[in-house]
């Protein structure tokens, strides 16, 4: 099938961007060089595509789950030796060592693309990318990326802040898109921690485990939704030791105060066994 017999389709979450000034922001936030291999994750009829292959970047591999998309692909970009296309669930087909990943991704599998791609917060990606520019729902975008204290700052915020580096970039309104979504856009930019930096496995599942209890609530003061966890006057030295003030709400608390509050429960859980 051609491009042009082609229809977007709504299971798929096809929206082309068309903009031919967002696109071009978007390749100069991954900041390629000619060592970088991209990952491109839904690149529909190539827009974003023609612009990573006229990057420095020494390979460009996409990954396309419509089949009647692939054939022109194939056909428009095939001849570049650079170019490496994949036909399948990107949650589902190996993928190959990459460095970067730019790309519009379908909104309706952000969250466990996002999983898959950066990992979870007890079980990083072994071996991270350097760096993800992606075009998300302009709502996620503001979670991930959210501060302590405003109404986008969620969980999801925390576990990605802690995994990465990451960075709202701009907007994308819908008339940028072939159809238009019904919702505004975002660009983010996510730099991974590298293996170095990353919480340790026990203490990540300690801040995971929190994350859980407190958001499940997050009207409650951290005093309530902590208080099985320890007696009242153990919880008033833990949160000081950690900066918190336990008459607090979860949204309140920026990344390190987690993983404070969480390194002192599990040094107390441990001094109890």
């Amino acid at each position: 099938m051609s491009f042009a017999a082609h229809q977007p389709r709504r299971r798929f979450g096809q929206h082309w961007l068309v903009d031919q000034s967002v696109l071009e922001r978007i390749v100069a936030a991954a900041e390629l060089t000619p060592d970088d291999h991209v990952l491109e994750v839904g690149p529909g009829r190539g827009a974003l595509t023609a612009r990573l292959l006229a990057s420095p970047a020494a390979a460009i591999t996409a990954v396309e789950l419509d089949r009647d998309l692939t054939g022109g692909l194939l056909q428009r970009f095939g001849g570049d030796r650079r170019f490496r296309l994949l036909e399948g669930d990107v949650l589902a087909v190996p993928l190959p060592p990459a460095t970067k990943v730019v790309a519009n991704i379908p909104y309706n599998i952000t969250g466990p693309l996002l999983e898959r791609l950066v990992g979870r917060l007890d079980r990083p990606v072994a071996a991270p990318y350097r760096r993800l520019v992606l075009l998300v729902q302009r709502e996620v975008g503001e979670r991930i990326c959210g501060l302590p204290g405003s109404g986008a700052y969620a969980a999801l915020s925390v576990r990605l802040q802690l995994l990465g580096r990451c960075r709202a970039l701009f907007t994308v309104a819908p008339s940028c898109f072939r159809p238009p979504p019904r919702v505004q856009s975002q660009v983010i930019r996510i730099d991974p921690l590298p293996a170095a930096e990353r919480l340790d496995p026990a203490l990540a599942r300690g801040v995971e485990q929190l994350l859980r209890r407190c958001f499940a609530s997050r009207r409650k003061m951290l005093r309530n939704s902590l208080a099985p966890l320890a007696p009242a006057s153990a919880l008033e030295r833990l949160a000081r030791s950690a900066g918190v003030e336990l008459a607090q709400r979860p949204q309140e608390l920026p990344p390190a105060a987690w993983v404070s509050l969480a390194a002192g429960l599990n040094q107390a859980a441990g001094h109890h066994r």
